[in-house]
């Protein structure tokens, strides 16, 4: 089911978020009330079954950098178990844009363990929502403290920003053991840009430019899909576990806003 996003919802919270930093100064409690209007936006009326045992967060209580948040997501169930999570939101109800990605979920995962970095603007509860195939939706919930990380300035060289973006590092941790849950680690290096960042010499408003999905295989069957947002940190990193049933080749193709592509690949041996 895809999601509809209100524009005036999207509005009311912004606007609450800048307020619970304005009357609290930078560091701001992480606010409860903002989300039932998320909520409302993302979700309608659909009902969530909250603090569900098989989804674990982690992250720490103060972040050093709100540009770059470390977080880990776990799953204490497979795609062959009742109820099966097949698709996991991350919002973060606090940001100018809420839904930072979307994990798209496949057999080969095994049991879903990934860590990655996000921003966050001020201080927030961080969601995961998990959606079934018949559209059941369970969530878990914590809280971090962190500022900064969706706007301020940049001082940089564009032409080198445009010339590095889209490289790709992705490693698959040894000694693999085929049949059980083996680590592989992505980064892409690109600025993800939220266009809520101004550039430090003239002060305008930077455009949107940022990783929009990446779709990873395994001996050309799918492992999994990442539909990110502008709530992923600068040089998205992932590391997650799958499950390679023999020898063979992990391959990654990413695209970004503008439509260019870029793509790797990884040898697993036996």
């Amino acid at each position: 089911m895809a999601i509809v996003v209100k524009h005036l919802l999207f509005v009311k919270i912004a606007l609450a978020g800048m307020l619970v930093s304005l009357s609290s100064g930078a560091w701001a409690e992480a606010d409860p009330k903002l989300w039932p209007v998320v909520k409302e936006a993302f979700f309608a009326q659909r009902p969530i079954e909250d603090n569900v045992p098989f989804i674990v967060l982690t992250a720490p209580k103060r972040a050093e950098s709100g540009a770059q948040v470390p977080f880990s997501i776990a799953v204490d169930q497979t795609q062959a178990d009742a109820n099966a999570i097949k698709k996991i939101y991350i919002i973060v109800d606090a940001n100018p844009i809420q839904l930072a990605a979307t994990y798209h979920l496949t057999e080969q995962l095994g049991k879903f363990n990934l860590s990655t970095r996000i921003r966050l603007e001020t201080d927030s509860f961080v969601r995961a929502i998990g959606e079934t195939a018949d559209g059941k939706l369970y969530m878990s919930a914590i809280a971090i403290r962190a500022a900064g990380g969706c706007g301020g300035t940049i001082d940089n060289d564009e032409a080198a920003v445009r010339a590095s973006a889209g490289k790709i590092k992705m490693n698959i941790e040894a000694p693999a053991s085929f049949g059980s849950p083996t680590a592989a680690t992505f980064i892409i290096k690109h600025p993800m840009r939220t266009g809520l960042q101004r550039d430090l010499v003239s002060q305008g408003f930077l455009p949107a430019f940022y990783i929009k999905k990446a779709d990873f295989v395994y001996n050309k069957k799918p492992v999994m899909t990442v539909d990110f947002g502008v709530g992923t940190s600068e040089d998205p990193y992932l590391k997650f576990n799958f499950i390679p049933a023999t020898a063979g080749t992990l391959e990654v193709q990413a695209v970004d806003n503008e439509g260019k592509s870029f793509s790797h690949q990884t040898e697993l041996k036996s």
